[in-house]
């Protein structure tokens, strides 16, 4: 009778153990060539042979994001697999990814974590909502949500209030009205509701924006490092562009960034204000300064 139950008991705790191992297996799938890591190894060479880890987070971000400068724009990086899986990708890169990538590697180095598998970690700390990958909606879509999540959990903080921003007030929804450009979404009714609900909560946020024509104004404000996102008129839509603050040899603040499909990671050759005023879609930015690791 004991042994019975003994068994019992044993095939239970295999069977929540199996369940456990599906689950995290299902998780933390990911995507990657061995190119990627070929390349996240060359970052890590980077700051040991110039000794980065010593220096502030901020200074460690500029100098990873500068050495991505050359690499190609590739869009929709993360949207190619039926299901959410940890994707990377850092042959091409898109606006979002690379400053994304940036600020992975400047966290890793600063904190001494120097391997692929610290990098992939990482990673989806700073992908997913509270640093968890748990489907295609736990991955921070709307760069305003992302600023928020950041800001909450003290890895960077939202200084656009501070520095001036006035309130940004706008209806967010462009994902769920325009579904057609999101494949995982189109097709998934639980999924929209989510992200329904998702811009609902970022609609009732006090967000705040400097306007365009108020940027120059503050740029002695802004430091190398900044994370900028560029507010948009585009209805439904909070962010359509973002880079990395960098001042440049004319003392002005330059957006470091992967501009768009045909171009590569560059510096901007206009100030970030003229930058801005040049594109009659772009109203203003959003400014996060990342934490340095001490500050968590």
């Amino acid at each position: 009778m004991l042994n019975k139950k003994l068994k019992i008991i044993i095939s239970f705790i295999l069977f929540v153990a199996f369940e456990l191992f599906f689950l995290h297996s299902q998780i933390y799938s990911q995507v990657y060539t061995q190119k990627d890591v070929e390349i996240c190894n060359s970052k890590f060479q980077i700051a040991l042979q110039k000794n980065l880890t010593s220096q502030p987070l901020n200074e460690i971000l500029i100098t990873i994001a500068k050495s991505f400068i050359g690499t190609d724009y590739e869009a929709h990086t993360l949207d190619k697999t039926e299901k959410e899986e940890l994707v990377v990708n850092l042959t091409g890169l898109d606006c979002y990814t690379f400053l994304e990538n940036s600020i992975v590697f400047a966290r890793c180095i600063k904190k001494g974590l120097m391997t692929f598998e610290d990098y992939i970690k990482e990673l989806e700390y700073i992908r997913y909502r509270n640093g968890k990958l748990k489907d295609y909606t736990s991955r921070l879509h709307y760069f305003c949500d992302w600023i928020y999540d950041m800001n909450k959990r003290k890895i960077g903080k939202d200084i656009t209030k501070e520095l001036g921003g006035i309130p940004y007030n706008k209806k967010i929804n462009f994902m769920t009205t325009h579904l057609d450009s999101y494949p995982q979404l189109k097709n998934n009714i639980k999924f929209q509701k989510e992200i329904a609900r998702i811009e609902k909560d970022i609609t009732k946020r006090k967000l705040y924006y400097i306007p365009q024509e108020k940027i120059e104004a503050v740029e002695d404000k802004i430091q190398d490092g900044d994370i900028i996102g560029i507010t948009t008129n585009i209805e439904g839509l909070d962010i359509a562009h973002t880079g990395i603050a960098i001042r440049g040899s004319d003392g002005r603040i330059h957006l470091l960034h992967a501009p768009n499909v045909g171009y590569k990671v560059q510096i901007s050759e206009k100030p970030l204000a003229d930058y801005i005023k040049s594109n009659k879609k772009q109203t203003g930015i959003m400014i996060l300064r990342i934490n340095d690791i001490t500050s968590e």
